[in-house]
């Protein structure tokens, strides 16, 4: 009987537990695709789940990092959906291939027509191409605001603490890669120079070796050459004597 109790118990508690982890994991979310590298330039998808049963996710706002703030900015056209981008004066101007840069994105708004709008059970992705990532941090945090038909609105605009614990509502973080390292690219250059270097002086030694082979072979010819001439001209010579004896 007891175990039977312990049984049921055991049950419930778990049945808690996967309810209220549930629409924890389900949460407005970013990432690259590949890579989001230091320094360079990537395209994000913001992946947006519809976790109501009796509404529709009918906008998305995102808002950009202000203390990293990015130059370039432009969303891939989602069918159904308007897009809005907002953009605001720097404080302190971007330095950008060379130009100065005094306004970036803020905000980016994607709007549903009724049919577009995400349906119970359903996610939708939202692609950007960002950039220039920077190269002195190792995320950038989105805070995203989602919007349901039935007026709802869910805050994803929570930080990670210290502890390392999800917060209930976390916002979206892009996590920034390394750069891939110039002087593994200039090492592989390097490599591939002397490569051809080398190759360049094997052929060359090839060549003089030909070189030398073919003069042996030419010298060798005009030896043997010289040899038949000087026996022939001996015997013409031999002959000549011969003849003027019987001639005599």
């Amino acid at each position: 009987m007891n175990v039977s109790r312990i049984a049921v118990a055991g049950g419930i508690a778990a049945t808690t537990v996967l309810l209220l982890a549930g629409p924890a994991s389900a949460h407005v979310s970013v990432q690259p695709q590949g890579e989001a590298a230091k320094g360079g330039y990537a395209t994000i998808n913001f992946k947006v789940p519809n976790e109501r049963d009796n509404a529709s996710t009918v906008k998305l706002e995102v808002n950009f990092p202000t203390d990293h703030p990015l130059s370039s900015v432009s969303p891939q056209a989602v069918p159904g959906w308007k897009i809005d981008v907002t953009k605001a004066t720097l404080a302190k101007p971007l330095d950008v291939h060379g130009k100065k840069v005094t306004e970036a994105v803020s905000k980016v708004t994607w709007t549903a027509d009724a049919s577009a709008a995400i349906k119970p059970g359903y996610f939708q992705q939202f692609p950007l191409s960002v950039g220039q990532l920077p190269d002195d941090a190792d995320q950038l945090v989105f805070k995203a605001l989602q919007t349901y038909s039935n007026k709802e609105i869910v805050r994803w605009i929570e930080e990670t603490p210290a502890s390392g614990e999800e917060p209930e509502n976390p916002a979206p973080v892009l996590t920034l890669t390394d750069a891939a390292a110039d002087a593994h690219g200039a090492a592989a250059s390097d490599s591939a120079s002397s490569d051809d270097k080398s190759t360049g002086t094997e052929a060359a030694g090839h060549t003089t070796e030909a070189a030398e082979d073919s003069g042996s072979a030419s010298d060798s010819t005009a030896r043997v050459l010289g040899v038949v001439g000087i026996v022939i001209g001996i015997a013409g010579v031999a002959f000549g004597v011969l003849a003027r004896r019987r001639t005599v």
